[in-house]
């Protein structure tokens, strides 16, 4: 308990709360969720009305990626990787978990055309359940809609899944990289989504 609270003593929120973030953070939450429900009314991503709404996603990353480093970069000297972790789970991990239990739920109860819930047993639905909440992927004995999904109970959990690894990734050594590391870093980046744009899958659409 007194670690706690050295813990958040040392690491004071004392920065400005910039409020046109959470302008956009909402609006792009808003075309993501747009974006599925008008998924579920579509023939194709073609048909959608809001064809590139999933590009919010994108968004979201990349003002993680900003609010992480406004948030930390200047903590590490009183910070190590694990309290730095501790608090992303803090924040990040009650979402996935909720998401898992109101998706297995969802599942036992909606059924689909798709999927025949009937051939689930229960105890696959909770094992299901109980690896979507550790944000483990699905493997094929543990995939129950049988659609190939990372987490089939709660598809947009692969955004939190990536997330983790950007934070992890952040704590290990991102966090150390000078301005012109960072800057090299973001071009190649940037030169690798162009290319997988241009030459990927969905580089014709």
């Amino acid at each position: 308990m007194l670690e706690t609270q050295l813990s958040t003593a040392t690491l004071p929120n004392t920065k400005p709360h910039y409020h046109i973030l959470d302008g956009l953070r909402g609006v792009a939450a808003i075309m993501v969720v747009w974006f599925h429900i008008f998924e579920a009314y579509a023939t194709s991503h073609l048909d959608q009305n809001i064809n590139h709404g999933y590009l919010a996603v994108d968004f979201f990353f990349i003002l993680s990626g900003f609010v992480i480093g406004y948030a930390y970069d200047d903590r590490w000297g009183k910070m190590g990787i694990k309290e730095f972790i501790k608090r992303r789970v803090i924040r990040l991990h009650p979402m996935v978990v909720m998401g898992a239990v109101i998706g297995g739920i969802m599942f036992y109860f909606q059924g689909c055309s798709v999927w025949d819930v009937s051939t689930v047993t229960v105890l696959a639905l909770f094992i299901a359940t109980f690896i979507n909440a550790l944000l483990i992927p699905a493997t094929p004995g543990t995939e129950v809609r049988g659609l190939g999904e990372m987490y089939p109970l709660n598809g947009p959990s692969w955004s939190l899944f990536f997330e983790y690894i950007g934070n992890v990734l952040y704590a290990l050594f991102i966090h150390k990289f000078s301005t012109r590391a960072l800057a090299l870093l973001v071009f190649a980046a940037g030169c690798g989504l162009a290319a997988f744009a241009i030459l990927g899958p969905y580089g014709d659409i």
